[in-house]
């Protein structure tokens, strides 16, 4: 039998526990679910002293190695992140040991990945340059910002460029973990490691890291929260600017400006992309037909769902049906 799928995660002080110890358990219950006759994981958590680090939660990891000691061929060499917050924003951490390490080893890595922050850290390793990538949604701007050359994704779970992946927050390092068990192994043996984890095994790389609604919570007037919650449950009657403004007790004029100051989109494209996300989540999770779903996401026909389809995700409905 071939020797197992040697594995990589990089910790360093400050990680957060589970973009480690996630993607090390989705592994390891994918080796025991393969048997003895697939090669399964061999995961090494690496150090740069190979000492125990303190994650953000205070839970201390046991290393296997250290970053030198990691030589020779790696299957998969996977980056963890860490954030810190600083007054009213947070921070990625950068560890430029680990960097510095990363250029160095990746090209001994069949396959590299980022979980979280961990992006910063390969991006600052110059391994992203040129590529789509996505991060957790609270640090991607600062991603764009610092790294001009990396066509930031905020939205995605995870994202593949070749041999290059790059994930969201935290547990969507698991999900990103699953797609790669599925091209080691087969689709068959990811949602059996899925199922033995009760994991939610449709989270594809393409679907969004938050809902519309969570998308501009920064909203700080109540009026415009309980109509954004009223639109959700409201899809499909009529939504126009005359409707919205009349239940914010506001003109039409005033609450176009208010509402586009506070949430940063038009109250047209809110309502479009709400009703695009029950419309995705319709032909993700049932078997109605295109009419049904248009219907019942308030979209209304056929050709408008192609066309917001096509427009918003650059897929048709039954592409993406497929797909997920």
């Amino acid at each position: 039998m071939p020797p197992p799928h040697r594995v990589v995660i990089v910790a360093f002080p400050g990680v957060e526990l589970l973009d480690v110890t996630g993607p090390a358990e989705v592994f390891s219950v994918a080796s025991r679910v393969a048997g003895e006759d697939r090669p399964g994981y061999l995961v090494q958590i690496a150090t740069a002293d190979g000492g125990p680090v303190a994650t953000s939660s205070g839970v201390r990891l046991m290393a296997d190695l250290t970053l030198d000691d990691a030589h020779g061929r790696m299957d998969t060499l996977l980056v963890s992140g860490a954030i810190e917050l600083v007054g009213d924003g947070v921070e990625p951490v950068i560890d430029h040991e680990v960097t510095r390490w990363l250029r160095r080893a990746a090209p001994r890595a069949r396959r590299i990945g980022s979980i979280c922050a961990g992006a910063h850290l390969l991006a600052a390793a110059g391994l992203l340059d040129g590529r789509p990538a996505t991060t957790h949604w609270l640090t991607a701007g600062r991603l764009a910002a610092d790294h001009p050359s990396v066509r930031v994704d905020a939205d995605p779970i995870f994202v593949r460029d070749g041999q290059v992946w790059t994930c969201a927050g935290v547990t969507s390092g698991m999900d990103m973990t699953l797609a790669m068990v599925a091209e080691d192994h087969g689709q068959e043996l990811a949602l059996a490691t899925a199922r033995m984890m009760v994991m939610y095994v449709k989270r594809s790389g393409g679907q969004s890291q938050f809902s519309v609604p969570l998308s501009v919570q920064g909203s700080s007037d109540d009026r415009l929260d309980e109509l954004r919650m009223w639109i959700a449950e409201h899809l499909t009657e009529d939504l126009s600017l005359e409707v919205l403004a009349a239940r914010t007790h506001l003109s039409v004029r005033h609450f176009t400006r208010l509402f586009q100051q506070r949430t940063s989109t038009t109250p047209a494209a809110y309502v479009e992309a709400a009703r695009l996300e029950a419309a995705r989540r319709l032909l993700e999770d049932g078997d109605r037909s295109l009419p049904e779903v248009a219907a019942a996401s308030g979209l209304g026909s056929v050709e408008t769902l192609h066309r917001v389809f096509r427009r918003r995700l650059g897929t048709t409905p039954a592409e993406y049906r497929r797909r997920f």
